[in-house]
């Protein structure tokens, strides 16, 4: 069956020019991917919890590991996942090693998202 004929709403009016927009302004599924892995980073409370700390402050290893109460080689590992994303770099100062963010964008992300869950109401 082509798509064309896959019914795939219930409904009979489908707005041919709207859903065309769509798709052309639609990024690439390669993009899609990229992002959904990002935000799969995230969503683990101690990934975030670094990007959050790291938006106020770029901190060594060691001052991660205090201030999540993990091993250093726990936070290492996480600080590896991030990297890989391009969501923290690092510079050496001597043996000792500084993560901050990537970039501006990082930052902007946490902050808007940051934003939404302040406003998504409270559940007792």
């Amino acid at each position: 069956m082509k798509n064309s004929q896959i019914k795939l709403c219930s409904e009979t009016i489908i707005d041919r020019y709207k859903v065309e927009e769509v798709r052309q302004n639609l990024p690439p599924l390669s993009e899609i991917s990229s992002l959904t892995e990002t935000f799969k980073i995230l969503g683990d409370p101690t990934r975030l919890g670094i990007v959050l700390a790291l938006a106020k402050e770029e901190l060594c290893v060691c001052d991660l590991a205090t201030l999540f109460e993990i091993s250093v080689s726990a936070i290492s590992h996480q600080l590896r996942l991030l990297r890989s994303m391009k969501l923290v770099k690092y510079r050496k100062a001597g043996k000792m090693v500084y993560y901050s963010l990537d970039d501006k964008h990082i930052e902007d992300i946490i902050r808007l998202a940051q934003t939404h869950a302040r406003e998504i109401p409270k559940v007792d």
